[in-house]
């Protein structure tokens, strides 16, 4: 494998976390894992002044915990795979605070995401936001109303559209889901082989 260390980035509900474990198993590596758990949620969904920019900053700062310590791990002596990249946490702050917590919040995440180690690829798991909607209202308890969800596709869409940071492999996960364990790797491990740089888009077949 000649990236030793992968993010997979991607909308709720495509199973960036399965996938991410599944492919440190295969690959013999380890997996880094984003916290769901976050104390603020819950007044931020019930629209609590100020909760948004206090759970974003909760984010971002589990986010800068996580990344730090793989960058303490001896030169990735094995694979790494993340389930996501630090910004990610951008994303979701222009989403969802306002102005001012904007600004204040442009004064921390420069400095913190400069610190953290970058991944060599990304796999961005792409799909419509009806797929999406589907899968996270089969399991999930808490699911964002339909133009929240159309409103974060069209943003991951927009920031990968525009990447160049590292090489970037394209997934369209509207057939697959590869959190599933009856879904194969073999193919979508086969793609990341083929990376070297730029984009690469791979379509994967159910089965």
């Amino acid at each position: 494998m000649r990236f030793r260390y992968i993010a997979i980035e991607g909308p709720p509900g495509l199973g960036k976390t399965g996938l991410a474990r599944r492919l440190s198993e295969k690959l013999e590596g380890e997996s880094v894992l984003d916290d769901e758990l976050n104390p603020f949620f819950d007044d931020f969904l019930a629209g609590r002044s100020g909760a948004a920019f206090q759970a974003q900053v909760f984010y971002l700062m589990n986010r800068y915990l996580k990344l730090s310590r793989l960058s303490q791990r001896e030169l990735f002596k094995g694979v790494e795979i993340a389930d996501f990249i630090m910004a990610k946490d951008r994303i979701y702050a222009y989403l969802n605070l306002d102005d001012t917590e904007l600004m204040l919040y442009e004064k921390i995440y420069p400095t913190i995401a400069a610190t953290v180690p970058a991944p060599e690829m990304v796999i961005y798991l792409q799909a419509p936001a009806s797929t999406l909607l589907k899968r996270l209202r089969r399991g999930a308890t808490r699911v964002p109303d339909d133009e929240a969800v159309r409103e974060i596709v069209r943003a991951y869409d927009y920031f990968f559209f525009h990447y160049s940071a590292t090489p970037l492999l394209i997934v369209n996960c509207s057939e697959v889901d590869f959190a599933r364990p009856e879904t194969k790797l073999d193919d979508l491990i086969a793609e990341i082989g083929l990376m070297s740089g730029g984009t690469r888009y791979f379509v994967p077949t159910a089965g």
